[in-house]
């Protein structure tokens, strides 16, 4: 509980050592005091609001803000009796995480109120010691005013941001599910029928081809040309997916190496890919989207550069930065994504080559056309 009550002070933007020389503070002012009885009960005021204060950081419901008014009482007898009035920041601070919106307004205005009543007594009783702390007491009171709310306005955007991720993810999971169904549905519809036909015609090929070989020749051209129709289909079904585009990933690479600080050296009309397979481009895209992540992880780079050059057969995209350079065998098996970039590359007859001299480059070649592995004319 104390760990996570002094991460939170940490959100506040004052140090939390700053917080604690203003819960030992307190008793500086006490021992100010000339009587060891004010002495004693202002040691026991003392203990009894960071008592409070911890129960009521505790605490939930409506016991919250009775806690909370004991500690505004608390804080009005400490500047009274002791000209210490920095307990108003501890207030103001828990006042702007209430989350509801009228409890905060009528605590908010109870702590404004009290505090500035007694401020303003104690500058009229003209108060030796308060009167010499006037320029922080000024400061602590425009905290008491400015604070809460500055708290309250940045829980409520962050519960807002918080709940605008939520409904994204839940909007992206819903159209990866509508995604699969209409995968489903166009894989149903253009493979279904020409499968079950192509079982069909098959079954009665092989009836045919002792009875009637020339029917039988029939059939079996009638399955070829059904089963080209449905690999036709499926090519351009998968055609019409959309992939990750190389110029929608350079926006997202500029994007990383500027949060890592890393200066990006690459000319823009380079990522304007022409005349190369959706397969082939989305490859690449996840290799360079790997590549830039590895430097910012591990080259401590303060340059990276990327190039990307089209020949007649095949792609060539130079990923270099000016970093450590330390590429051993193990980090092919390790999680660097290196192993996971040659597996991609291989998958499309692609090449990685990896050079370690000033820093490191890779060398990605993906083919143009992507050369078919298996035969159409089965029969």
């Amino acid at each position: 509980m104390f760990k996570r009550f002094f991460n939170s002070l940490k959100s506040t933007g004052i140090s939390p050592y700053i917080w604690t020389i203003l819960a030992i503070l307190p008793f500086y002012f006490i021992w100010q005091m000339p009587s060891t009885t004010v002495k004693v009960a202002g040691t026991i005021l003392t203990l009894m609001f960071f008592l409070v204060y911890w129960l009521a950081f505790v605490s939930k419901s409506w016991t919250v803000y009775i806690w909370t008014c004991i500690l505004i009482g608390i804080s009005i007898a400490s500047a009274s009796l002791f000209s210490y009035v920095y307990f108003a920041f501890f207030i103001a601070y828990f006042i702007g995480n209430i989350k509801d919106r009228i409890p905060f307004l009528v605590l908010y205005f109870i702590h404004l109120v009290g505090t500035s009543i007694v401020i303003n007594l104690e500058i009229v009783l003209k108060e030796e010691f308060f009167i010499k702390q006037l320029p922080i007491i000024v400061i602590v009171w425009i905290s008491v005013i400015l604070l809460p709310f500055s708290i309250y306005n940045r829980n409520k955007r962050g519960e807002l941001e918080e709940k605008l991720e939520d409904a994204n993810k839940r909007i992206s999971e819903l159209v990866k599910i509508e995604e699969r169904q209409r995968i489903a549905r166009d894989l149903h519809d253009t493979l279904g029928q020409k499968l079950s036909l192509i079982g069909l015609k098959s079954d009665l090929a092989r009836k045919l081809i002792y009875k009637d070989p020339e029917q039988a020749r029939e059939e079996l051209k009638d399955v070829q040309q059904t089963a080209r129709t449905a690999l036709n289909e499926v090519r351009k079904m998968v055609a019409e997916m959309r992939g990750i585009r190389v110029r929608d990933e350079l926006i997202h690479i500029k994007q990383i190496l500027k949060a890592a600080e890393i200066k990006f050296v690459g000319k823009d009309e380079e990522f304007n890919i022409n005349n190369v397979s959706l397969l082939s481009e989305n490859i690449l895209s996840m290799c360079l989207k790997e590549a830039v992540t590895n430097v910012v992880k591990h080259s401590e780079a303060s340059i990276c550069s990327i190039s990307i050059m089209q020949t007649e057969k095949e792609l060539i995209a130079e990923v270099s930065d000016n970093g450590v350079g330390n590429i051993t065998e193990e980090d092919y098996y390790k999680g660097s994504g290196l192993l996971g970039m040659r597996e991609r590359l291989e998958f499309v007859n692609g090449t990685l080559e990896i050079f370690s001299k000033d820093g490191i480059k890779l060398l990605i070649k993906i083919p143009k056309v992507l050369k078919q592995t298996y035969r159409e004319d089965l029969i």
